[in-house]
């Protein structure tokens, strides 16, 4: 008789900016799906989306699943539409040859869909995959801020992100308030607006980019009963929660001994010497298996990295899902 679940590897990339991996660096791991949780570009230039397609072409997955970020002006119409209205007094053949006509960044995912891409509006979705598992997905490219950048909301306002319970996967361009979310001046840039919505839904796992110095990976174990308004301070449980790896962790810090100094930067230098992603599997027999609706793995996926580390690790996920009927 078949397993109700499936083994299902996930590899996760955010914040490309227009690269492209170099043969050295290209992940030659296979997946079962890809995902990308924006910024697919910088300075959101064709030339820019043209890379980040080539760049997903290459990852061994049937299924790549994409969402814009906030350098992808582009793709958010309503900015796309102003920005280029904007763009009226410059050459126009210049504009034209940088970011196309309105609309035509949208239309290169479009055509990109024969390769397995697909690009998601924020929104709930559902996915039979090629292994036979069923995936179910909330994507949202939006993230807090008073800029004039793509798909952002004000904070103060705050957004309502619409996570349904039987939700897998949660595929956002920032992060959560609390979780991997602290930049280098040490403030914490995730939405309350998000972590409470994924703290009511508990996917199996939530990932994003966007704070790239915060990369890395937390199995967070939630509290038996949410709070009303639920934060990160009180509705996660600690003590039963396992940091897998951070980018703060392999810093060494003001307070560090020598020794533990030291340890640190070694330990950076071997990861960073690794080829392809970073591994972590979750699936009944690991050390950490995940608890459906008491756990939720976060991973912060930000390939762009610091002046230290200019080129991040993908992440290489196993996790069960329900099989489709």
């Amino acid at each position: 008789m078949d397993s109700p679940s499936i083994n299902t590897q996930f590899l996760i990339i955010s914040d490309t900016h227009g690269m492209e991996f170099g043969p050295e660096d290209r992940p030659i791991q296979h997946a079962d799906v890809a995902i990308h949780c924006g910024d697919l570009t910088e300075e959101s230039k064709l030339d820019e989306y043209h890379a980040s397609l080539r760049l997903l072409k290459d990852i061994d997955a049937p299924l790549k699943l994409v969402i814009a970020g906030n350098h992808d002006f582009t793709l958010d119409e309503p900015l796309s539409r102003q920005l280029l209205a904007d763009f009226a007094s410059l050459d126009p053949a210049l504009v034209k040859r940088e970011f196309g006509d309105f609309g035509e960044a949208r239309q290169l995912f479009e055509e990109a869909k024969a390769a397995g891409i697909v690009f998601l509006d924020e929104g709930n979705h559902e996915f039979v995959l090629a292994n036979g598992a069923l995936l179910k997905v909330y994507a949202s490219p939006y993230t807090p801020s008073k800029s004039n950048m793509a798909f952002q909301y004000d904070p103060e306002q705050g957004h309502d992100f619409t996570i349904k319970k039987s939700v897998d996967l949660v595929m956002t361009h920032g992060p959560p308030q609390g979780i991997m979310d602290r930049t280098d001046n040490r403030t914490g840039a995730g939405c309350p607006n998000l972590f409470g919505a994924v703290a009511r839904a508990r996917p199996r796992m939530h990932c994003f980019g966007h704070i790239h110095e915060s990369w890395g990976a937390k199995l967070v174990a939630w509290r038996d009963q949410l709070t009303e308004t639920p934060s990160h301070i009180r509705d996660i449980d600690n003590d039963k929660s396992v940091v897998l790896e951070s980018l703060r962790a392999l810093r060494p810090s003001k307070f560090d001994t020598p020794e533990i100094a030291q340890e640190r930067l070694e330990k950076a230098e071997r990861l960073y010497q690794r080829k392809g992603c970073y591994p972590t599997s979750h699936c009944s027999g690991d050390t950490n298996p995940l608890e459906f609706g008491t756990q939720t793995l976060f991973v912060n996926a930000a390939i762009e990295g610091t002046e230290e580390y200019p080129l991040q690790l993908p992440w290489l996920v196993n996790l069960e899902l329900p099989r489709a009927e």
